[in-house]
């Protein structure tokens, strides 16, 4: 759809106030607390929520069904970035006052990384229609691969990023406060602040390789697909700090992942035959990760209760 220039304008100086306005908020604080983390993430989906009735009243119902089926694949997608996260951060043993710097510039990052991105995916697809087909097989292996094999830890120590940043630029094992660059010795080097920023950008970047290509097989407007995934990406940071203890639980919850992914692979195959509905896409992704949640927080309910004090 056309969108004037100066509502792009109007969003993204929207979304840098509000980034500006959570960076700053959290100056000083050791750690954001789980009240506040649950505070944050109800206002992101809030927002979030609020800017998909602005579509619905401005495009109709069905740009707005697409934008929150979009926004709903992200962010349940989001769910894999965080327990990464956690593991990126527990490698580098960041200190917990500087988490939320980290992710707060990872996310700035993230939105450069995610808006070249889906403006190649929409123009390869306009251009070479047969580019969704090639996304959706991938999409479909890499969810069978999902279902059928066992998740692989990340090795940081061996990491080919790690390897080639530390060859090709100055780093100081120390952490220097909140600086990503320090003064050491009259020379500018990498803190290992700097490191956790661009190991969690390139992890970031490979989230969004599954990613983009499924809301693409929603709908191939630029608007809705930019829009959902810059919605879903601004609350992945409250969303870490309110999950990052209980991400465990959510044992079953990777298959459902798993499974949409092959839904939506197979959703752009077979576009050319049967044309399935938004709604019905995003009754199938809702039946899915709910079932998945509620069965992954069902069987682990014992474990939880066993370790609360």
């Amino acid at each position: 759809m056309t969108v004037s220039i100066w509502f792009w304008v109007a969003f993204h100086l929207g979304v840098l106030i509000a980034l500006a306005v959570d960076l700053f908020s959290d100056r000083g604080s050791e750690r954001i607390s789980l009240a506040s983390a649950v505070r944050r993430s109800l206002l992101w989906v809030g927002l979030s929520l609020g800017f998909n009735a602005l579509v619905w009243w401005w495009q109709g119902p069905d740009q707005a069904v697409d934008f929150f089926t979009c926004y709903l694949i992200e962010y349940s997608l989001s769910v894999d970035n965080i327990f990464v996260f956690g593991l990126i951060f527990a490698y580098f043993r960041v200190p917990p006052r500087y988490e939320h710097r980290v992710l707060i510039w990872g996310i700035l990052g993230a939105l450069i990384m995610r808006a070249t991105m889906i403006g190649l995916g929409v123009a390869l697809v306009s251009r070479f229609h047969f580019v969704l087909y090639v996304f959706g097989g991938f999409l479909l292996i890499t969810g069978v691969r999902m279902l059928f094999s066992q998740s692989q830890p990340i090795d940081l120590e061996h990491s080919f990023i790690l390897r080639v940043v530390r060859r090709l630029l100055p780093v100081t094992s120390d952490y220097h406060g909140p600086k990503f660059i320090a003064l050491v010795r009259g020379r500018r080097v990498l803190t290992p602040l700097a490191l956790v920023l661009i190991v969690i950008e390139v992890m970031d970047l490979v989230f969004a390789v599954d990613s983009i290509p499924a809301v693409l097989a929603i709908t191939r407007d630029t608007f809705i697909v930019y829009t959902s995934n810059i919605c879903a990406i601004l609350g992945l940071r409250s969303l870490y700090f309110l999950l990052a203890n209980l991400v465990a639980r959510f044992v079953f919850l990777r298959y459902g992942l798993a499974i949409i992914l092959c839904f939506v692979g197979l959703k752009m195959l077979v576009e050319w035959w049967i044309e399935i509905p938004s709604w019905l896409s995003l009754l199938i992704i809702v039946a899915v990760l709910s079932t998945t949640t509620v069965a992954s927080l069902f069987a682990t309910r014992k474990g939880a209760a066993s370790a609360t004090p």
